[in-house]
């Protein structure tokens, strides 16, 4: 089984950290002008997160609520808005491979949430999300889906299209910062996550070049 790419887990860490459930390195198959079924591409992550407040931990106590929730930044959510994101991962430059934005490759991955839009929307998604990168369509029993492609990577500022990976770094060792008691106690199979917070129990600290 081959190993996931660091940077791949860490983007899925800090995604489900926010309230997104994911699939990463989702293969794509497709026939072939000779008739024979081949890999287009991987689709590094794709995510779905439902509009609502998300905690880092049980909320009951409503004084540690606003101290628990997790504040979306740097994700441009919109308020009572799902949010899908098929994105790609790089450890370089924050870029999109030509076979992500190919029609196989983003119909293949968002039939596997066609459920949430409504009916005959699917299309017209993925054809905006070649043209434009993002996509505001009806939700299946009211609400808005918006989808978007999004280009994790080195980047020199956060846009809809684009999350850096040394913000979700920052913002990992942010949480880690401050809420060191509770996040001491949990436990984690991502090595990505692993090593931050080793890093972080053995007196680490961090800073990037501006």
């Amino acid at each position: 089984m081959a190993v996931m790419d660091v940077a791949t887990d860490l983007v899925e860490v800090f995604l489900r950290s926010n309230g997104y459930l994911t699939l990463s390195e989702l293969q794509i198959q497709s026939l072939n002008k000779r008739g024979d079924w081949e890999t287009v591409t991987d689709v590094d992550i794709l995510a779905l997160r439902f509009p609502g407040r998300v905690f880092i931990a049980d909320a009951h106590n409503p004084t540690l609520a606003s101290e628990l929730e997790v504040p979306g930044v740097p994700l441009y959510l919109e308020e009572d808005t799902i949010d899908v994101i098929v994105g790609e991962v790089k450890q370089g430059e924050a870029s999109f491979n030509p076979s992500l934005t190919k029609h196989e490759t983003l119909h293949t991955a968002l039939h596997r949430l066609s459920w949430i839009y409504s009916d005959g929307d699917l299309d017209r998604v993925v054809e905006d999300l070649r043209d434009t990168g993002v996509c505001h369509t009806p939700a299946r029993g009211g609400g808005t889906v918006r989808t978007r492609i999004v280009a994790f990577g080195q980047a020199s500022e956060v846009t809809m299209n684009v999350i850096p990976l040394q913000v979700i770094i920052e913002r990992a060792l942010d949480a880690l910062q401050s809420h060191d008691a509770l996040l001491r106690s949990a436990r984690s199979s991502s090595p990505a996550a692993a090593m931050l917070k080793l890093l972080h129990k053995t007196g680490f600290r961090f800073s990037r070049d501006p």
